[in-house]
């Protein structure tokens, strides 16, 4: 029988038991591609704070425009 190599492990600190389980699934989400139809929607939130249209030019006076109603 082997042993393996743990995949990660804490150099400095006592961690709890919650750190640990909130740390092993943070990791876990992060490994996870985010491909497919969910990885392309964009919450109606999200897109609420988008500008519609282009941004203003960059040009004298352009920071003032940016904050007018298109």
């Amino acid at each position: 029988m082997s042993v393996e190599e743990p995949l990660f492990r804490v150099v400095r600190g006592v961690p709890t038991a919650e750190e640990l389980a909130a740390l092993v699934g943070a990791i876990a989400v992060r490994s996870r591609p985010a491909t497919g139809p969910a990885a392309a929607i964009t919450s109606a939130w999200a897109h609420s704070g988008r500008p519609v249209g282009r941004a203003p030019a960059p040009r004298a006076g352009a920071w003032r425009a940016s904050g007018l109603p298109s």
